[in-house]
């Protein structure tokens, strides 16, 4: 019995001895400074985390989405040209942001902020993003990149920033997606976004199914 107890004390210190480091949640949030030229082109969607209501159940069943960032007349202003296919069907929005001192802003119908976190992945772009419409506030955690996949530690790094922002795990995108063409018809992505965060009674619908699809499909 002696022989047993020490033989439990010995695992029990090593598993102490192998404790994860503590994350560095500091340095994980940190922003970094990215200029306009470095956002244009084609960004694709990998995955994100986000409290919209509606987002957890759109993620499930979100096919692939990418973004096309392009220069204007105005040194300051970007548009960009969104397509995402969604349960196999495409659709198309644009807009524009106001890109300056590496912060993302639209101020109008409603407003949204986003700043750019460090990743390791040279081809990657982290978007935390805070959006307010009326008395409401959300927060966004999103991954894009050049690429259609990335590595797993790239991946296992946003799922430690989600983590620092006491946020729901992502949900990531399967990289085998087919991507949407390119002349999809577009509308107007503020007009559409703004009456989604209008639409109080479609956001207590949105919530009760984000809770369904992370019951039984997780």
């Amino acid at each position: 019995m002696k022989c047993g107890g020490v033989v439990v004390l010995l695992l029990g210190l090593l598993s102490v001895g192998r404790t994860a480091p503590p994350i560095n949640c500091d340095a994980l949030l940190k922003p970094i400074n990215i200029s306009n030229e470095q956002m244009l082109g084609r960004w694709l969607y990998i995955g994100g985390s986000s409290d919209l209501p509606g987002s957890r159940s759109l993620g499930h069943l979100l096919n692939s989405i990418w973004l096309d960032i392009r220069a204007t007349s105005l040194s300051n202003v970007l548009t960009i040209f969104q397509t995402q296919r969604i349960y196999g069907e495409c659709s198309g929005m644009i807009y524009n942001v106001t890109m300056e001192n590496s912060t993302m802003l639209i101020e109008r119908p409603f407003y949204l902020k986003e700043v750019y976190l460090q990743t390791n992945c040279s081809d990657c772009l982290v978007v935390y993003e805070e959006v307010k419409s009326n008395q409401d506030a959300f927060r966004s955690l999103l991954l894009f990149s050049r690429q259609q996949s990335i590595s797993p530690a790239d991946v296992e790094m946003l799922k430690m920033q989600a983590k620092c922002l006491q946020m729901p795990s992502p949900l990531m995108m399967d990289p085998s997606y087919e991507i949407c063409p390119d002349n999809v018809a577009t509308s107007d992505g503020l007009a559409a976004f703004n009456s989604l965060l209008e639409a109080k009674m479609g956001q207590r619908v949105a919530r009760l199914l984000d809770k369904l699809f992370d019951i039984f499909i997780n």
